[in-house]
């Protein structure tokens, strides 16, 4: 891919028949990067349109049952919205397939630093091509096969009525029925092997038969073991992109930037009293920051990693600046710091953090990315994320601690929405607890529509959360002013 600094292309050298060429289908497994020239202000516009839409991919994918009329209709009315393919056969989406291919290998490079990022980036765009995929008709899925050269040959509805019993028979889950409606399709063994290995397909003659609703997996396997394979390899050449001055500001940021609700600005500001941090710190603080409560309580001081995380949390809750520095000295003059020595060393960073000293910056508090990312914890340190950076067995002995039930330590709760930083957390809980907010907004009765990888929880940690997607426009305001600085 290459960069120039004007916006001007050779719009007239984009006829028909070389659109159709470039882009044959809506749908691709991004295995050829974009050889065009971009402008810096596209490259940048784009990227932030493709965060966006896997950001949104996220959120609706734990709010709705992905297989629901809901789920469809809303990614659908983003996809829309933010201009990339969303028919697969519209004749003049020529634009919208090249934004998605472009957009794709951005995302790519910001995203392939790391085993977390790329563990985000890839179940995003896992989720997006499941959803891409189902949309297509018989005929046009047929087509994406041969283009991606997957060879699953549809059979004939004779040769389907043939073997029906032994279709039935050997697929789980099939009745009769179904299987006059399902399309299946002729698989080489070695992409059917996991099929075949459960005993869940009919293979005949050296193929399985495989019916539509099991070969979208089979599809996606693929796509997920290429797409992991390209972002080891993209990963590799970070070197010589890191060298390049103009880029790898952006890529960071768009790999590390928070992009939703700041929770600088609080509407409950003042109305947190003292002597409910207790009951709140049980009720709705979560894990890290109920950590760093017990210990600041338990050893009347924290180092400054502790104090930036908690204290900017407890400023995002609604604590005032008085309130803070009340709070602070309290805990700390019952330990070995006197009051003066508070005030002329403690009390200034409390303040800097409200943005009354230095070069008055309102500090805002941290996001879970954040805290995962940056200043791990030592011996001795209470910051940090205890599911990140606590060893496993000491975190199920402090969930069980905190009544968290034996069986319970071991999984994560899907509540319905994502959680990716501690305020969230908080402003979520007060609102389950006040009866504001419904837990489930679809009943999720199917099992393998909402299956978690094994990562979820690092997932939830280093994604950009919202609980709303209407509100997406103004969540990213951050990065797109980021983005306009010179």
């Amino acid at each position: 891919m290459e960069f120039s600094s004007g916006r001007a292309r050779l719009r007239h050298a984009r006829l028909a028949g070389d659109r159709r060429e470039l882009y044959p289908h809506s749908l691709q497994f991004y295995q050829e990067p974009p050889a065009e020239s971009v402008s810096l202000a596209e490259f940048e516009s784009f990227a932030v349109d493709r965060l966006r839409l896997l950001k949104i991919v996220e959120n609706l994918g734990v709010s709705y049952v992905r297989s629901g009329d809901m789920y469809k209709n809303k990614l659908e009315q983003e996809l829309r919205k933010l201009k990339f393919p969303y028919r697969a056969l519209a004749e003049d989406d020529y634009d919208a397939r090249r934004k998605d291919h472009i957009s794709h290998f951005i995302l790519r490079l910001a995203y392939c630093q790391s085993e977390d990022l790329r563990r985000w980036f890839l179940q995003q765009e896992m989720d997006l091509f499941r959803y891409r995929f189902n949309e297509l008709n018989d005929s046009l899925r047929q087509k994406f096969l041969e283009h991606v050269n997957l060879s699953f040959e549809a059979i004939s509805e004779d040769l389907k009525n043939e073997w029906a019993n032994d279709l039935c028979a050997s697929t789980p889950g099939l009745s009769m029925i179904k299987v006059k409606e399902q399309m299946f399709y002729k698989v080489g063994l070695s992409d059917a092997v996991e099929l075949f290995r459960a005993r869940r397909v009919f293979i005949k003659d050296g193929f399985a038969y495989v019916p539509l609703k099991d070969i979208d997996a089979i599809v996606l396997n693929n796509y997920r073991t290429k797409l992991s394979k390209a972002l080891a390899l993209t990963a590799r050449s970070l070197p010589s992109i890191q060298s390049d001055e103009r880029l790898q500001p952006l890529l960071n940021h768009l790999s590390h930037s928070y992009v939703g609700p700041d929770y600088s600005v609080q509407k409950n500001t003042g109305k947190i009293s003292l002597e409910h941090i207790d009951a709140l710190s049980v009720k709705s603080f979560p894990l890290c920051m109920r950590q760093l409560h017990k210990a600041l309580r338990e050893n009347h001081h924290l180092r400054h990693g502790g104090r930036m995380q908690y204290g900017l949390f407890l400023k995002g809750i609604g604590l005032t600046l008085e309130q803070a520095l009340e709070f602070w000295k309290k805990e700390f003059i019952r330990g070995k710091v006197d009051a003066d020595k508070f005030d002329k060393g403690y009390a200034y960073s409390i303040r800097h953090n409200y943005g009354k000293e230095g070069k008055r910056t309102d500090y805002t508090p941290y996001s879970c990315m954040k805290i995962i990312m940056s200043n791990p914890p030592s011996q001795g340190d209470y910051h940090g994320c205890p599911f990140r950076h606590s060893d496993p067995e000491l975190l199920k002995q402090k969930l069980q601690s905190y009544k968290v039930p034996l069986n319970g330590t071991t999984q994560v709760d899907d509540i319905g929405l994502s959680l990716n930083h501690p305020n969230q957390y908080f402003a979520e809980s007060q609102k389950l607890l006040s009866g504001g907010r419904e837990v489930k907004k679809e009943p999720s009765h199917l099992g393998n529509s909402q299956q978690k990888s094994s990562g979820q929880e690092s997932v939830n940690s280093n994604s950009t959360p919202t609980s709303s997607n209407t509100t997406a426009d103004a969540e990213l305001e951050g990065l797109e002013a980021y983005f306009a600085e010179d």
